[in-house]
């Protein structure tokens, strides 16, 4: 990542863009303690020192890793303009079970991390959920339950189930020989949550 003749010279918060892109695709496939100063100095070609001006040290390059990495899964799964709900929903867990196959180890160490009480990653990972399942009140077209507290619950609760089935899925294999088909986790992740909503007016 060292400057080469002739080419134009990043500004700072371009910089530090591109280094939180490669911390990005470095959480693809570390966790999140794996991903140290060290390794991102090697790995881009600059000196310790930078990343420290940048982010003040690995606390907080690793912060700004996760919520780049937050900020991309919340873009990545966002529902479709049209189509009817179901169809809207299938498309954004497709997205989501994507993401989890591609960024597993990262994943994972987020949902561990904000488990075991680190405040920050804990704050990171429920500002994502919320805004993952704050989408279906909020949609422009037709919704498949009305906004209420209890939906609010209801739907909490359906999010943390398909977040379960996806990470045991990946954990058991996948997509590669699993016993499970993609298709299939789809399928259940994906009607569970019309089946739970029919209970509101039951």
């Amino acid at each position: 990542m060292t400057e080469r003749p002739g080419r134009t010279r990043l500004t700072s918060e371009e910089r530090r863009s591109q280094l939180l892109d490669l911390g990005v695709r470095l959480f693809s496939r570390r966790s999140l303690p794996e991903i140290s100063i060290d390794l991102l100095a090697e790995t881009a070609g600059i000196s310790r020192g930078l990343l420290y001006h940048y982010f003040g040290g690995l606390a907080g390059f690793q912060e700004a890793v996760v919520r780049r990495a937050a900020d991309d899964l919340i873009a990545r799964t966002a529902p479709p303009a049209s189509g009817d709900a179901i169809s809207r929903l299938l498309t954004s867990i497709d997205a989501y079970v994507s993401y989890v196959d591609e960024h597993y180890e990262g994943y994972l160490s987020l949902v561990a991390g904000a488990r075991s009480g680190n405040e920050t990653l804990r704050r990171i990972y429920d500002e994502g959920r919320s805004a993952l399942t704050d989408r279906i009140f909020t949609s422009d077209t037709d919704n498949l339950l009305p906004d209420s507290p209890t939906a609010r619950l209801l739907v909490r609760g359906w999010a943390s189930m398909a977040e379960e089935m996806v990470l045991e899925w990946k954990a058991s294999g996948g997509g590669d020989g699993g016993a499970v088909s993609r298709d299939e986790l789809l399928r259940l992740i994906t009607a569970a949550l019309p089946a739970l909503a029919s209970e509101l007016s039951g």
